[in-house]
């Protein structure tokens, strides 16, 4: 199991808000596991598939209108366990006993 964290940024756009072409690219999604964040959005799942939304996500922000797409893409594939959202999150805050 891989966790990709993704930012896809509409560029000239003519207005400082990109909300519509986040939620654009989150369409795309269908039933992934993923989390939205204030920066970016993290999904969960099978290296090949995260590659495949990846490119999604990114075509879907044209499709929505933009002429310049820049998007990042972190990823986290770990083999010796499993490797979910809820995991990394809780295991944190293990850590700060909250």
């Amino acid at each position: 199991m891989a966790m990709m964290e993704i930012s896809v940024l509409p560029v000239g756009t003519g207005s400082p808000s990109v909300s519509r072409f986040v939620a654009r690219a989150l369409e795309v999604l269908g039933d992934a596991k993923y989390e939205l964040t204030p920066m970016g959005t993290v999904v969960e799942g099978d290296l090949e598939d995260l590659l495949r939304l990846a490119r999604r996500m990114h075509l879907a922000v044209f499709d929505a209108g933009a002429v310049r797409v820049v998007t990042t893409i972190r990823i986290d594939d770990r083999r010796d366990k499993p490797l979910t959202i809820e995991g990394k999150i809780r295991a944190v805050k293990e850590k700060l006993g909250v």
